[in-house]
């Protein structure tokens, strides 16, 4: 099913890619006045506005579609938040390494000379 939205997805894409360049800008219009456009009758005497922007808008709606459900693809994919699929080994390793802790002096008491995390120096008494 993921891959039959990919395909329709990448389809959508060069559709509207392919869309957008086949419209004429709004700068157009000068053109046509002087006689430039008469010749562009392909889609009719209404033009290509209409037909093309309602292509567009279906294809750029597809697009839309196909992006959220590949979001929501890969979303359950990743299992965030979810660990029943990790291969943990030893789940009371967080309560061993925990437990192993040396234990740190409070604020009112002084560490013992040596045992900081600050080496000394030889015959130091600090």
């Amino acid at each position: 099913m993921e891959t039959i939205i990919v395909v329709v997805h990448v389809i959508a894409a060069i559709t509207i890619v392919g869309l957008v360049l086949l419209q004429q800008g709004k700068g157009a219009d000068a053109g046509a006045s002087f006689g430039a456009g008469a010749s562009q009758t392909v889609f009719g005497a209404s033009g290509s506005g209409n037909f093309l922007v309602k292509a567009t808008t279906v294809a750029a709606t597809i697009f839309f579609v196909t992006s959220l459900s590949l979001a929501i693809f890969a979303k359950n994919q990743s299992g965030l938040g979810n660990t029943s699929g990790l291969p943990i080994a030893n789940p009371n390793i967080l309560e061993e390494s925990v437990s192993n802790q040396p234990d740190i002096p409070q604020a009112d008491e002084e560490p013992a000379p040596g045992t900081g995390d600050v080496p000394t120096l030889p015959g130091s008494n600090n």
